[in-house]
């Protein structure tokens, strides 16, 4: 199987890690060897419930036994998708009411951008310096590493990054400023959380400007962070929401929620201005709605702080400088990368990842 993995399969790191995995339970991945691997990784933040958990495993073969795909979205109406809409619009601000599913979290970008725009009747976005939003092109034009970027240019023009937690750099959002995209806590910067009523701040002027405020809460989202979304610990209400990776449970989801008078104006001029073959399968939203449905039911926002606080209390060492990030949202830093990379490659030898 490794032979024809490096053969046929494309890989995106120069040296993946190449482990043939045999099936995954609970916290656990177990390879072919019979090794078993505690995964903290979780699909890179996808699997908030864990892997196979039973019921997102019987909403999907429900929802299987009825129909998989009938219709691109937005157009027929399918219960998982109008349940977990109404799921997400119940727990989301008041006015944040109309939901878009997606494939992804990077479509969830695309479609939140395309919807500012459409808004504001402006081009400019402001995005902040080492952000991440996604990988498609749109979503890479307001994501500010450069090491990424740097090979796809030109890439989309019309963005201008400010520092994240720079409140002296606000003045940049002016009256050409169609949307502020942050990520509520920076992920792959480093899990660098707002200070000093920065989201705060941000919104203000937005509100000042005309301009739209879009958090990102692919990684926050979803009661990782202790609370559903992200943003509630920080006292802050965006105009769009973007959310993915852990609502599906493990399958391939995203979604942009906004209110419903601003989401309407992608009905028409032009009809179908933004559509997706397979976003909101149906198959996909049941697993997105048992995955929401169990989070809440099992009150997994508060379990998120209370393991937050083991970690913490754990998690000691002369080599680790800190601990960032909120809920089950953490980072331990280290002093260089290097020692990153030797930490990583030892807790994998252990059956860590």
């Amino acid at each position: 199987m490794k032979d024809d993995f490096f053969k046929y399969q494309a890989q995106t790191s120069p040296h993946p890690l190449a482990i043939e995995i045999s099936h995954a339970k609970g916290s656990y991945i177990h390879d072919t060897s019979g090794k078993a691997y505690l995964d903290f990784v979780a699909g890179v933040s996808a699997n908030s419930l864990g892997h196979n958990h039973p019921k997102v495993s019987e909403a999907i073969k429900k929802q299987l036994d009825s129909y998989a795909h009938v219709m691109v979205y937005g157009e027929f109406i399918q219960k998982p998708q109008v349940d977990l809409c109404k799921l997400l619009a119940k727990n989301s601000p008041e006015n944040l009411n109309s939901v878009y599913i997606t494939n992804s979290g990077t479509e969830a970008t695309e479609g939140a951008l395309k919807l500012a725009k459409r808004v504001t009747n402006r081009a400019e976005i402001i995005a902040a310096k080492n952000s991440y939003h996604g990988n498609t092109m749109g979503a890479m034009s307001v994501s500010g590493v450069e090491r990424q970027n740097q090979a796809f240019r030109p890439l989309i023009p019309g963005t201008r990054f400010i520092a994240f937690n720079c409140s002296f750099c606000l003045n940049q959002i002016t009256k050409k400023t169609a949307a502020v995209i942050l990520e509520t806590i920076q992920g792959g910067a480093g899990f660098i959380e707002p200070k000093d009523n920065f989201l705060q701040k941000v919104k203000q002027r937005c509100t000042e400007m005309g301009a739209l405020l879009i958090l990102d809460e692919i990684q926050t989202g979803i009661g990782r962070t202790g609370t559903f979304w992200g943003f509630e610990n920080y006292n802050v209400t965006p105009d769009i929401i973007i959310a993915g990776k852990g609502l599906g449970g493990g399958m391939p989801i995203g979604a942009f929620i906004a209110n419903r008078t601003m989401m309407a104006l992608l009905q028409d001029n032009p009809k179908l201005g933004h559509i997706s073959t397979f976003a909101g399968n149906p198959v996909i939203a049941a697993a997105g709605f048992a995955t929401v449905t169990e989070i809440l039911n099992q009150n997994l926002l508060s379990e998120s702080l209370r393991k937050e606080q083991i970690i913490r209390a754990h998690l000691t060492h002369p080599a680790i400088q800190e601990i960032r990030g909120k809920g089950l949202m953490l980072a331990a830093i280290v002093d260089t990368p290097a020692l990153a990379a030797q930490i990583i490659h030892a807790c994998l030898d252990n059956g860590l990842i």
